[in-house]
């Protein structure tokens, strides 16, 4: 496993390489708000030989360098993923995201329709009317939030990330190495407009056209997920052709965290599809 730096347009998107290069196509694992790569840890060193994994920090999130002016619209990371599979010499990927992670995954899947050969989907957003409580609130206290003291702004988010996990433990650990980029005032001016881009106009769009997905497509949802219930994951299945739907009983939001060898088996099914 290797993690490097890719330049693209002056802004610098972290990833590391993980599997074994074969016959199997490459696999882009994405992670959604306020994560990063450390998301998909259990999953890769579960994941069949065979496949070029690629595991990648977003733009303003993990070691990826903060978004400064630059686009934070699903499409706009979907582009810059499609940046890195180029600069990797990637032609056609298996995209797995989660969270907004699927809603890039499924911008992609739409607007670069060639470079995605399969989709998986692990309670991610989609359609217009996912954002929780937590989310319409924050959206609304914008103007407040970017005046709050960095860790005032942090207890508040980590509260929120910490309902997506059962194993309290777990969460802490995760959560401190998701919210450290985000510690400084100029983090704390990064992680706001990352709020203000969960913009759920944008998935609507999506959603009205995930019928033109042609590829392969896994979705797999957590039981009690406390964000995304298990009617989005149904109606995202019913929307797109030839999509199965899995549904993780006792589980909750962060799937690739607690539940990665389902999560792995459910990619690897994929993958013979």
């Amino acid at each position: 496993m290797r993690g490097e730096f890719v330049d693209l347009h002056g802004a610098r998107l972290y990833y590391y390489a993980a599997g074994t290069r074969g016959a199997g196509e490459p696999v882009v694992f994405v992670h959604g708000f306020a994560t990063s790569s450390h998301l998909w840890t259990d999953v890769v060193s579960l994941m069949p030989t065979g496949h070029r994994l690629i595991v990648l920090d977003v733009l303003g999130h993990g070691r990826s360098d903060p978004p400064s002016e630059r686009p934070l619209t699903l499409r706009a990371h979907g582009e810059r993923i499609v940046e890195l599979l180029d600069v990797l010499g990637v032609d056609a990927a298996c995209v797995v995201g989660h969270g907004v992670g699927g809603a890039i995954a499924q911008s992609l899947a739409i607007h670069s329709s060639h470079r995605v050969a399969r989709l998986a989907l692990l309670s991610s957003t989609g359609f217009g009317d996912w954002a929780t409580h937590a989310v319409r609130i924050a959206r609304a206290m914008l103007p407040l939030l970017r005046r709050l003291p960095p860790p005032w702004l942090l207890s508040m988010v980590r509260t929120e990330l910490e309902r997506g996990y059962d194993d309290r433990s777990r969460a802490v650990h995760s959560i401190d190495r998701y919210l450290r980029p985000f510690a400084t005032m100029d983090g704390r001016d990064t992680l706001v407009r990352h709020l203000r881009a969960l913009d759920t106009r944008e998935t609507a769009a999506l959603g009205a056209r995930l019928g033109e997905i042609a590829c392969p497509t896994a979705i797999v949802w957590g039981e009690h997920d406390p964000f995304l219930r298990v009617s989005l994951g149904c109606r995202l299945a019913r929307a797109i052709p030839d999509a199965t739907m899995q549904v993780i009983p006792g589980a909750r939001h962060v799937l690739p965290e607690e539940w990665p060898r389902q999560v792995a088996d459910a990619i690897a099914e994929l993958l013979t599809r």
